[in-house]
């Protein structure tokens, strides 16, 4: 269920019967010739569709991220490192305050993953909450489905492009790409990534069958759903 869809008195009357919610977190970076807010739209479609038959409430997503390697690319957004660590902790207070212990976070963008520590700091000062961060994308059997479908995956290639990523007017090429040079992407400021990432593939074809990315989506759906129903203790 959409946060959007109760009211306070709702949630305040079912934070007494189930203390579960889920907050998607995503990004609005380059992703080649999908929309600049993939991450954002997986994160929240894939938590909506999870929960679902739980009744657990969904938050809308966070759509900002930490994408400063993606500056360079016009319509990328990036929160600063201590920004985005104060708006999660904010963020995890008020569901706290709110009645919630079981916040489950589905994380659509890499680049969020040093929200880790800042968990851990938060669950010390909250020991009656639970907070769980799984990166839908790359959990267990949703990885191996990726892995198994087409080894040569990664960001803005073919596993993130799907009917709802994709953009009207916006063809994306037939090739395969390149595996591009992950250390020397590294060590260099965000213009010159750009410049040796070129339109934001990192590696592989663009795109595949819609049946292959159904049948990846249905894993990812079912794995964001386990984590909702079980784990908590």
């Amino acid at each position: 269920m959409r946060i959007q869809d109760m009211n306070w008195g709702q949630v305040e009357a079912r934070v007494t019967q189930d203390d579960r919610c889920v907050l998607p977190i995503g990004s609005v970076e380059q992703h080649a010739y999908l929309s600049l807010a993939t991450d954002m739209i997986l994160a929240e479609r894939i938590s909506v569709e999870a929960a679902e038959p739980t009744g657990v409430p969904v938050f809308p997503c966070l759509p900002y991220g930490m994408a400063s390697s993606f500056a360079a690319y016009p319509g990328t957004i990036s929160l600063k490192l201590r920004t985005y660590l104060a708006v999660i902790e904010d963020m995890l207070d008020s569901l706290h305050r709110g009645g919630f212990r079981r916040i489950l976070i589905v994380n659509g963008h890499g680049g969020n993953s040093p929200v880790n520590p800042l968990i851990s700091e938060w669950l010390n000062a909250h020991p009656d909450a639970s907070v769980k961060l799984h990166d839908w994308w790359r959990a267990p059997r949703t990885w191996a489905k990726v892995m198994e479908t087409d080894p040569a995956a990664s960001h803005a290639s073919w596993m993130e492009n799907f009917p709802w990523t994709r953009l009207d007017g916006a063809p994306v090429p037939s090739f395969s790409k390149d595996r591009i040079d992950f250390a020397a992407v590294a060590r260099v400021d965000a213009q010159r990534k750009r410049e040796r990432i070129a339109e934001g593939n990192y590696h592989g074809v663009f795109q595949r069958p819609d049946a292959d990315m159904l049948a990846i989506w249905q894993v990812g759906v079912e794995e964001t759903r386990h984590e909702i129903e079980h784990g908590w203790h």
